[in-house]
């Protein structure tokens, strides 16, 4: 039994036998902390993976320290060292750099405290992560080109709005080329520009290759954020009409800009059940079970008609 538990139950014995109260007079020590650095909580699907992990560790007695790293590694290599300082039981990360990440990593593995990757993975070598849980990203960016290549017939020139940094992403534009060269479709990927994950930014490249490629029929945005940029940028540019969006991630403003017809699709991912299932598996791990090093969680490929009759798109 862990010293944090026995003094818990040291403080509930005599707070019963003095009539003091549990939560305020004296506090209660929770069975542990986990620590959890997120890339960002500018971005709601970050927000919904942190509540649901606060949400799920709390059903185990744990509490949990929320950071967002806002895209910096080097912010989050602090976060890492704040949280080996506080000696949190367990830190979940969202990488802000798939290969910076590895020295912070490595540091917590030294300190004794395990580190789990969730939505986003550690690619440097000897990263001793005990498991990453994340949306197949892969087999959701085939779904993104299965909907780019019906959207436009097969033909015309796309370009990607993408975050080359994240290994999430790095995969969702992999399948996306594969499953184009799979269907041979006659699509052209005429080049990928990076939109950090942002609207804003996503706003900036579309103005960008819109000037380069005035004839262009359809984009590929990594995420919704990406993909709202996308559109506000094509609003200026009055052509709405001529280009397709397809994004990915599935978020409330997402799935209305679907509904709207502004984004043709989305694979849609689930980051309620990244963050749930994140903590299921350090609990696993804390018990002594053998926990397998990647949990992939599938994607659903999220149309109008599904919008339609969605109350999170209304």
């Amino acid at each position: 039994m862990k010293i944090k538990k026995i003094f818990g139950i040291v403080v509930v014995t005599l707070s019963m036998m003095l009539g003091l109260s549990l939560f305020t007079s004296v506090g209660y020590a929770a069975e542990g902390t986990i620590g959890l650095s997120v890339l960002t909580l500018q971005n709601p699907f970050f927000g919904v993976i942190a509540e649901n992990v606060k949400a799920e560790a709390a059903k185990h007695g744990y509490d949990v320290i929320v950071v967002s790293a806002e895209n910096d590694p080097g912010m989050q290599n602090n976060q890492v060292n704040d949280f080996i300082v506080k000696g949190v039981d367990a830190i979940i990360l969202n990488p802000a750099d798939s290969q910076a990440v590895a020295p912070s990593i490595k540091k917590a593995d030294e300190a004794g405290i395990p580190v789990f990757t969730a939505d986003i993975a550690c690619l440097a070598e000897d990263c001793p992560v005990v498991s990453h849980i994340a949306t197949d990203n892969y087999t959701g960016g085939h779904q993104a080109g299965k909907a780019m290549h019906e959207a436009l017939n097969g033909q015309g020139k796309v370009a990607i709005v993408d975050y080359p940094e994240v290994e999430s992403v790095i995969l969702r534009t992999k399948g996306f080329h594969d499953e184009l060269k799979e269907l041979n479709s006659g699509i052209e990927v005429v080049g990928s520009w990076n939109g950090k994950g942002a609207k804003d930014q996503g706003f900036n490249v579309t103005q960008e290759f819109l000037q380069t490629y005035p004839d262009l029929k359809g984009i590929f945005a990594i995420n919704d954020p990406s993909g709202l940029g996308a559109y506000a940028a094509l609003e200026i540019a009055k052509k709405t009409d001529q280009v397709v969006i397809v994004a990915f991630d599935g978020q409330p403003e997402g799935k209305k800009a679907i509904r709207e017809g502004k984004i043709y699709a989305d694979p849609i991912q689930f980051p309620d059940k990244i963050g749930q299932i994140t903590v299921q598996t350090i609990m696993k791990y804390f018990a002594g079970e053998e926990v397998e090093p990647e949990i992939l969680i599938p994607t659903a490929l999220y149309y109008k008609a599904d919008a339609e009759n969605d109350p999170e798109a209304q």
